[in-house]
């Protein structure tokens, strides 16, 4: 379970979070949604101990197993496959353990790497490698040999690896192909801890998590069900809030009303006089503030473009002098709309033609 409880943060001369609580159970898959600058990834160094709290604090899951997965793997000469198995810091430790071991405690020792499946973990390893996109030739290639974006998916593979009782996961699918994205998703689903992601993509929140924490001015909101249910909670929240708050101002205004009238008439002074007093006692209901998100005009040219925008007979492309696409053939029209989709660094040998889409 990972308890938030009154919660406040300042930082850069600005308030973060303000009294904000929330209750997350154990097993959950939880989204956490807010505009670009709330503070999702503050609340994720909070959470990980790096950024003090002002006020409140964080009840960790009973063992605080907690990992991050927010940038990439070093590139270090260290194998692949090796990177993500050393991420079970419990599994190396026994392993390297039984060197020096002695004898009364080998029993020991190899009970419990029994018990935490040691013997499979290289293949439970190169599963997960597997779905993020990694060939089997690549299990042994060091770290040092894959761009910046497979070392994003390396940090990925050993966090779902070592299965923490807590992983955080920043924006996973940014590195992503759709073959990808739609693998973690299904991970997701099955993975048997709690597991909080921020993420843009709508589809992982929709998919993949049973429930979502929305940060908005300071608050921590908790939703049941993915994006599009949060959506339609939070709306139907909003249209009861402002139904209340028009309700208050009306009885405010007719309780204003006879104060203005009565208060100095002394046969009406104390009705007036109570009715002060509600006045006093009334708890505001919050204003809903609904922050328009600035629309993205893209121009149009002053005179429509004669077709083709484009076309590619028989074109090879790539660089140093050595052609990576051969033989596209392609046209693109005004009126096209064209999706281009395949695994990530895997163009080497692509379809001899490319096929229009409207």
């Amino acid at each position: 379970m990972l308890r938030i409880d009154r919660l406040t943060f300042d930082a850069y001369g600005r308030r973060f979070l303000d009294d904000a609580s929330v209750l997350i159970p154990d097993g959950a898959k939880v989204g956490l949604v807010g505009r670009k600058g709330a503070g999702k990834s503050t609340l994720f160094r909070l959470i990980l101990g790096e950024l003090s709290p002002s006020a409140g604090e964080i009840v960790l899951p009973r063992s605080g197993r907690v990992h991050v997965v927010a940038q990439e793997h070093a590139a270090s000469p260290q194998p692949l496959l090796a990177a993500v198995l050393a991420a079970d810091v419990e599994r190396a430790r026994l392993l390297a353990e039984l060197d020096t071991a002695p004898p009364e405690r080998l029993g020991e020792i190899h009970a419990r790497l029994a018990d935490i499946g040691a013997d499979s973990a290289p293949s439970r390893a190169a599963v997960i490698l597997t779905g993020l996109g990694f060939r089997h030739a690549d299990l042994g290639r060091p770290l040092a040999e894959f761009s910046g974006g497979w070392r994003m998916r390396v940090a990925l593979a050993a966090a779902l690896f070592a299965e923490p009782d807590l992983l955080l996961l920043d924006e996973p699918t940014n590195y992503l192909d759709i073959e990808g994205a739609l693998w973690l998703e299904a991970k997701l689903k099955r993975y048997p801890r709690t597991c909080i992601v921020i993420s843009h993509d709508r589809e992982l929140l929709n998919n993949a998590v049973d429930a979502t924490v929305h940060l908005h001015d300071g608050k921590l909101d908790l939703y049941a069900g993915g994006y599009d249910a949060f959506e339609r909670q939070r709306a139907e929240r909003m249209r009861l809030q402002g139904a209340a708050r028009e309700k208050q101002e009306a009885e405010r205004a007719r309780l204003q009303a006879f104060v203005d009238r009565f208060r100095a008439k002394a046969s009406k002074a104390a009705q007036a006089q109570s009715r002060v007093k509600r006045l006093e006692k009334m708890a505001p209901v919050a204003a809903v503030l609904e922050r328009n998100v600035a629309p993205i005009r893209l121009p149009s040219p002053e005179r429509p473009l004669p077709p083709p925008l484009m076309r590619l007979d028989g074109v090879s492309v790539g660089y140093d002098g050595q052609p990576i696409l051969r033989k596209l053939n392609l046209r693109l029209d005004p009126d096209d709309r064209i999706g281009l989709l395949g695994v990530n660094g895997r163009a080497s040998r692509p379809s001899p033609s490319c096929s229009r889409a409207r």
